[in-house]
């Protein structure tokens, strides 16, 4: 009976239970809006060939922006262009590329010296400034003259001065001994860490496990020396590492003897 019924009305069964009308995109519809396009495709593909590689959208979204614009009697370009438009509104619904889980953009709030830096915007505190600790390298501190001084100059002007933003990216080991941050830090595509070793203001060094661009490092590293730069300027050597120059100045300032100099050197 039911059969019969469906006969009737010229209806048809839905496989799945699903709706006896679903919206087509059937070629008529490109050709009524005076729309050339490559022939051997399918209709979806000769629709797509309009739009950017990158666009995704599915036959459902096709077909219904479709029965919108049939009705509608538009210009040739004035249809192409009311297609475009629905075809980019439905793109920008998308959501937008995040950065990847070893990644934070942050704002910089100020350059404390060649290898640390103040910033805003941490994912655990996102309102508080926190302590960033560049990785891989170590640069003179500024009781280091002149060479402590060179380094911050250099850090400031690849950031680019106060509330500029950077990324940061992080390695295996995310926080050192005193809980600053350890990362990588990026502007404009460049390494800042690479850019501060390469020109001579600060010495590549190896810290386990983060090995990630230890290569490159160590090359900025024989670049520089091979080229005079920085600390390795003949003329202007800095005779000891940043790291032993800070324990004699530490024990300057303290009462250490002579046989505990020899101890930590």
């Amino acid at each position: 009976m039911r059969n019969k019924q469906l006969n009737k009305t010229g209806g048809r069964r839905q496989k799945g239970g699903g709706s006896a009308h679903q919206p087509h995109l059937s070629e008529s519809h490109l050709k009524k809006w005076g729309i050339q396009t490559p022939s051997g495709r399918s209709t979806r593909q000769k629709t797509l060939f309009l739009l950017p590689p990158f666009f995704k959208i599915t036959d459902r979204a096709m077909a219904t922006i479709c029965e919108i614009l049939m009705p509608m009697h538009l210009g040739d370009w004035v249809r192409k262009i009311a297609i475009l438009a629905c075809l980019l509104l439905l793109v920008s619904c998308q959501g937008k590329n995040q950065l990847p889980n070893n990644e934070a953009q942050v704002k910089v709030a100020r350059v404390v010296s060649g290898q640390s830096l103040e910033v805003v915007g941490m994912a655990e505190q996102p309102n508080l400034i926190s302590q960033v600790r560049l990785v891989g390298i170590d640069a003179p501190d500024l009781r280091q003259r002149p060479w402590g001084d060179a380094a911050k100059e250099q850090l400031e002007n690849l950031i680019g001065g106060a509330e500029q933003s950077v990324t940061l990216e992080f390695d295996l080991e995310t926080k050192d001994k005193i809980g600053r941050t350890l990362a990588y830090v990026w502007k404009n595509k460049v390494l800042l860490n690479e850019e501060l070793v390469k020109q001579g203001n600060a010495i590549f060094v190896e810290r386990s496990p983060n090995h990630k661009y230890n290569q490159r490092l160590e090359r900025a590293q024989q670049w520089a020396r091979l080229m005079g730069q920085g600390i390795w300027n003949p003329e202007k050597s800095m005779r000891l590492t940043p790291a032993v120059s800070r324990r004699y100045l530490d024990i300057a300032c303290s009462n250490t003897t002579v046989k505990d100099i020899v101890t930590l050197t």
